[in-house]
């Protein structure tokens, strides 16, 4: 089966492309790219594009969208195994498919928690059978993320899951997300061992300034591949900015609602209550420098479901977390892009590119003989952001009643559709809910 995808403005940052073109998809892989602005066909093998559609091929004009690499998310909570009511890996992975996610890395902080390869093998056999969205594990720094002792890092990296084929480990990091590893003695084994096994540690800091001055400095003694998850504040983003002009193998990422909420604005509303908590209106603005400098890598959502119930507690009792799968790309287009903050091109980047790079895959791009997952959107499509037309099980988006830009219309993994706006062009399988 060939899929041509045209006349759609393809942006692709790692080849810094952004022009009207065609694309066609060929056993899961971009055969061949057409531009129109100047007539310049860059094209492998036969010249399929002038072909009349055969019965078996599938056409999807994406006039008036945009092309992009699919999005990749560093930081998703699935709650599957220990809190299905909450979220489940299918549900989950629904979720990010309409969000325009095509791979995502799940955080430790399940029950049982990520430290063995069974847990590893149980999570990857359940992605597998999804809706196709690829689910990378990120294993715990201890075991049952109780601080005391490493987890198994080797055996998670020996389990042969679809990460292994993405990354070529079975895990894609380490790390201690939902709690923060407080022996400093017990982290700098954890990096040793992390440096020597060439996993990069993605590091939950809280107190967040404190913590990543802690482990800018274990990273820069050992070399480890230190990554930084939601940073939120302003302190913290000076810290990462001087490691990084010292050479500190450093990244780092933060969620829309970081740049985008203060905490005047989330005051009282347990859907706006998360960890770390909204900043004030001068770390949202060293969000947004930070973003543009580069001193933030990242665009991750931190999805966070909890239940219902969970969230209409008193403000004070509720836990901790927002939902952000499908909501991460309007919130960022429209606070970013159309406020002139980021280009096209460096939001694509903060989300898809980038984040490949942290991860060392294979993906982030639209070039010929890159693996065909990508994203189309209706960038033009205004509209409101409501919790009962959400994929997944969680409701609790900071962003509920908000006008947004940039929905998405296709996301396509491997050549094939996964999920769309219009639901005729994909297998009923796959439908909504």
């Amino acid at each position: 089966m060939r899929l041509f995808i045209s006349n759609g403005l393809i942006v692709d940052p790692e080849n810094n492309l952004e022009a009207i073109g065609d694309l066609t998809i060929e056993d899961g892989v971009i055969r061949e790219i057409s531009l129109h602005r100047n007539k310049n066909r860059k094209s492998a093998g036969n010249d399929t594009m002038e072909n009349e559609l055969l019965p078996w091929d599938i056409h999807v004009d994406a006039r008036g969208k945009w092309i992009v690499p699919g999005f990749i998310d560093l930081h998703v909570h699935l709650r599957e195994p220990g809190q299905e009511y909450k979220e489940d890996i299918e549900s989950g992975c629904k979720s990010a498919a309409k969000g325009g996610f095509t791979t995502i890395c799940c955080m430790p902080n399940t029950s049982p928690v990520i430290d063995c390869p069974y847990v590893v093998l149980t999570i990857g056999s359940k992605a597998e059978e999804g809706i196709g969205v690829q689910v990378l594990c990120i294993g715990a720094i201890t075991k049952g993320q109780e601080g005391k002792e490493l987890a198994d890092y080797e055996g998670m990296i020996r389990t042969g899951t679809h990460s292994a084929k993405l990354t070529g480990s079975g895990i894609c990091g380490i790390s201690e997300d939902g709690k923060t590893v407080q022996d400093s003695g017990l982290m700098l084994r954890a990096m040793i061992k992390a440096k020597e096994l060439g996993l990069t540690v993605f590091s939950h800091a809280e107190p967040e300034a404190e913590i990543v001055q802690r482990d800018l400095v274990l990273a820069e003694a050992t070399g480890c591949r230190l990554h930084f998850c939601h940073i939120s504040k302003k302190e913290s983003i000076e810290l990462i900015r001087e490691a990084k002009m010292r050479g500190v193998p450093v990244t780092a990422e933060t969620a829309p609602h970081y740049f985008s909420l203060t905490c005047i604005d989330g005051s009282g509303d347990p859907n706006k209550k998360m960890n770390p908590p909204l900043g004030g209106d001068e770390d949202v603005v060293a969000v947004k420098r930070a973003l543009k400098d580069g001193t933030i890598d990242v665009i991750a959502t931190d999805h966070a479901p909890h239940h219902e119930r969970e969230k209409r507690l008193p403000y004070h009792e509720a836990p901790n977390g927002v939902t952000g799968l499908e909501t991460s790309f309007s919130v960022s287009y429209t606070e970013l892009v159309r406020e002139g903050i980021l280009t096209p091109l460096e939001l694509i980047a903060k989300m898809s590119t980038k984040p490949a790079a942290v991860l060392g895959i294979n993906r982030g791009s639209l070039w010929i003989g890159k693996p065909a997952d990508l994203t189309i959107i209706d960038v033009e499509k205004e509209y409101e952001i409501r919790a009962d037309t959400f994929a997944s099980k969680g409701k609790n988006s900071p962003f509920i009643g908000k006008r947004v830009y940039g929905q998405t219309a296709y996301t396509i993994v491997g050549g094939e559709i996964i999920w769309s706006s219009d639901q005729k062009t994909i297998d009923r399988r796959y439908e909504n809910d």
